[in-house]
């Protein structure tokens, strides 16, 4: 029983987790390293700063 709800657990802090995109930075790592190896890789925080400046710039994928 505490198996399953341990799985359950983890799941929904899983999908949860991907909602927010807190595998974002990780996956895009891997795509630059992947895909354009001789590109700088930018800190975390510049990731989300250009992310978010990007959200602003282009608001056509979001409701408000």
């Amino acid at each position: 029983m505490a198996r399953a709800c341990g799985g359950g657990v983890r799941a929904g802090v899983w999908w949860f987790n991907s909602i927010l995109g807190g595998q974002d930075y990780q996956r895009y790592v891997e795509h630059l390293r992947r895909k354009h190896p001789g590109c700088a890789v930018p800190t975390e925080r510049e990731y989300w700063r250009q992310r978010h400046a990007e959200a602003d710039r282009n608001p056509a994928n979001r409701c408000c």
